[in-house]
C-alpha cells in the first residue's frame, strides 16, 4: 500500500496559504489598505469552505453520527483531521486482520495487442485510503482555482501598483503557485484515473515532470498577461474576465440541452431536484474557473451518468490553445498600446516576446507528454500529432471553402452541354448522382478520430461518444 504523500502535500499547500493569506492580511489592516484586506480574505476563506463541504460530501458525514469532525469543518480544521486520520489508517494496516475483502479486476495496459486482467484483494483499510485520496484530489483542485489564482493575479497586480514587493506577499504569491500547479496536475491524473477506470494505471516520474513544466509555464503566463491588461485598462479587464467566464459555464450547460438528455438523478440518492441542480452549478463553475487559467483536463459532459467526458477530443484542444494565444497576444498588444510611463523602466517588446515564447514552451510541453509520457498513449485511437494536423487540415477546409474564389465552378457554368454527348456518358453521370444519394461505405468521421477505444476484446466494435459541436465527414464513393 502506498504512502498517502498526495494528501500530506495538499494539506501542507492548503495549511500554508490559508497561514500566509492571514498574515499579510494582517499587514494590510496595519497599513490600513482595506480593500486589498478584504479581497485577500476573501480568496482565502471562500475556497477554504468549499473544501470543507467537498469533504463532507464526499464523506458523507452528514448521514453518520460524527458530530465532532462536523465542529471541527466549520471550524475550518477539517483538511487536518482527514489528513491524520488518513495517517493513522495507514499505520494500522497489517496490524488487525481484515473481517473481510473485496476483490477488483483492473486491465494491463496492452501488449501486443493484447490486454490481460489481474484480480486484487482490497482490504476495508485500502479502500478507506481510496476515498480520502479521491477527496484530497478533489479539494486540491477547487483549492487551486477558486482560491489560490484568485489570489496570485490580486497580489501580483498589487506588486505592480505599489512598485513593491514585501515578503510576506511574495511568499504567499510562491506558494499559490505551487498550488495552482499542484491542482492543474491532480486534475490531469484525475482525468486519466476516471477515462481509463478499468485499466491499472501507472504514472511515470517523467510523466509528472512534464505536466509540472506544462502547467507552470502555462498559468504563469495567463496571470501575468491578466495582471499586465488589467494595470491598463482596468475598465475593460472585468468583461474580458466575464465573458471568459460565462462562455465556460454556459457552454456544458448548452450540449446538455442540445443532447436532449434527462436531468441527471443519480448525483447522490439524498439530493432533491434543487440540490442536485446547485451541485451541478458548482462543478460547472469550477470548470469554468479551471478553464480561465488553463485548459481543464477533466471535461465536464452532463448528460453522462459520470459527469465527464471520456474522449479525448484532441480537436476541442487545439482550438481552446489557438484561440487562447490569440487572446493572450491581444491583450498584450493593447497593453503595449496603451501602457504608461510606469513601465519605463522595462523593455516591453522583450516582456512581449518573453510572455509569447514562454506560452510556446507551455504547449510544447502538452505535446510531449500525450506524445511520448501519457500513461494510456497506447489506447488512444490516434496520435496528437495526427490529431492537431487533422484539426488544422479540417480549418484550412473551412477557410478555403470559404473564400468566393476557391469556390469551385461547374462545367455547366462554363460550356453548354453538347447535343451529342454519347448516351453511355449520360448514363454514366446518372448512376454516379444516384451513388452519391446512397449511404457510402467509406466514409471517415473525423471527431471519432479521438475517442476513447474499448479494449480489443470487444472485437472491432468501437464506442464512444461525440463530444464536439462540428462533424466533419470525408466520403470516399467508388
Amino acid at each position: 500500500m502506498r504512502l498517502p504523500s498526495s494528501i500530506f502535500v495538499s494539506v501542507s499547500l492548503f495549511t500554508a496559504e490559508t497561514t500566509a493569506a492571514l498574515y499579510l492580511s494582517s499587514t494590510y489592516r496595519s497599513a490600513g489598505d482595506q480593500i486589498w484586506q478584504g479581497l485577500t480574505l476573501l480568496f482565502t476563506l471562500v475556497p477554504s469552505v468549499l473544501v470543507q463541504l467537498t469533504l463532507t460530501f464526499i464523506h458523507r458525514d452528514l448521514s453518520r453520527d460524527r458530530p465532532l469532525i462536523l465542529l471541527l469543518h466549520i471550524l475550518q480544521l477539517g483538511p487536518i483531521v482527514r489528513c491524520l486520520e488518513a495517517f493513522c489508517i495507514y499505520g494500522s494496516v497489517g496490524r488487525v486482520e481484515e473481517p473481510y475483502v473485496s476483490i477488483t479486476r483492473k486491465k494491463q495496459m496492452p501488449r501486443g495487442g493484447q490486454s490481460e486482467e489481474v484480480e486484487r484483494q482490497v482490504g476495508q483499510a485500502e479502500g478507506k485510503l481510496f476515498t480520502h485520496r479521491a477527496a484530497f484530489a478533489r479539494t486540491s483542485v477547487i483549492q487551486a482555482f477558486l482560491g489560490s489564482a484568485p489570489q496570485l493575479t490580486l497580489q501580483l497586480y498589487i506588486c505592480v501598483l505599489q512598485q513593491g514587493m514585501s515578503i510576506g506577499r511574495g511568499t504567499l504569491m510562491v506558494i499559490s503557485l505551487l498550488s495552482i500547479v499542484y491542482g492543474a496536475l491532480r486534475c490531469n491524473i484525475l482525468a486519466i484515473k476516471i477515462k481509463y477506470d478499468d485499466y491499472e494505471v501507472d504514472v511515470r516520474p517523467m510523466a509528472y515532470l512534464c505536466i509540472f513544466l506544462w502547467r507552470s509555464f502555462e498559468i504563469a503566463t495567463r496571470v501575468v498577461v491578466l495582471v499586465l491588461f488589467s494595470s491598463v485598462l482596468q475598465l475593460w479587464v472585468l468583461p474580458v474576465v466575464l465573458l471568459n467566464f460565462l462562455v465556460f459555464f454556459l457552454y456544458p450547460w448548452i450540449l446538455f440541452w442540445q443532447s436532449h438528455s434527462p436531468f441527471p438523478e443519480n448525483i447522490e440518492k439524498t439530493l432533491t431536484r434543487v440540490g442536485t441542480t446547485i451541485v451541478l452549478c458548482l462543478l460547472t463553475f469550477l470548470y469554468a474557473g479551471i478553464n480561465m487559467f488553463c485548459w481543464s483536463a477533466v471535461q465536464v459532459k452532463l448528460n453522462d451518468p459520470d459527469l465527464i467526458n471520456k474522449s479525448q477530443n484532441w480537436y476541442r484542444m487545439a482550438v481552446y490553445y489557438m484561440l487562447r494565444f490569440v487572446e493572450n497576444a491581444s491583450l498584450l498588444l493593447l497593453w503595449y498600446i496603451y501602457k504608461t510611463d510606469f513601465y519605463n523602466f522595462i523593455c516591453a517588446p522583450l516582456l512581449v516576446l518573453q510572455l509569447l515564447v514562454a506560452y510556446a514552451i507551455a504547449i510544447f510541453f502538452m505535446l510531449v507528454f500525450y506524445q511520448f509520457c501519457h500513461p494510456c498513449r497506447r489506447l488512444f485511437s490516434s496520435s496528437m500529432t495526427q490529431g492537431l494536423w487533422n484539426c488544422s487540415s479540417l480549418l484550412c477546409l473551412m477557410c478555403n471553402s470559404a473564400s468566393p474564389q476557391n469556390r469551385p465552378i461547374g462545367k455547366a457554368v462554363l460550356e453548354p452541354p453538347s447535343p451529342t454527348e454519347p448516351a453511355n456518358d449520360r448514363a454514366r453521370d446518372t448512376a454516379s448522382d444516384t451513388t452519391d444519394d446512397m449511404p457510402n461505405d467509406t466514409s471517415y468521421d473525423m471527431l471519432n478520430d479521438t475517442i476513447y477505444d474499448i479494449p480489443n476484446e470487444m472485437g472491432n466494435n468501437i464506442e464512444g461518444g461525440i463530444n464536439g459541436d462540428v462533424s466533419q465527414s470525408v466520403s470516399c464513393n467508388a
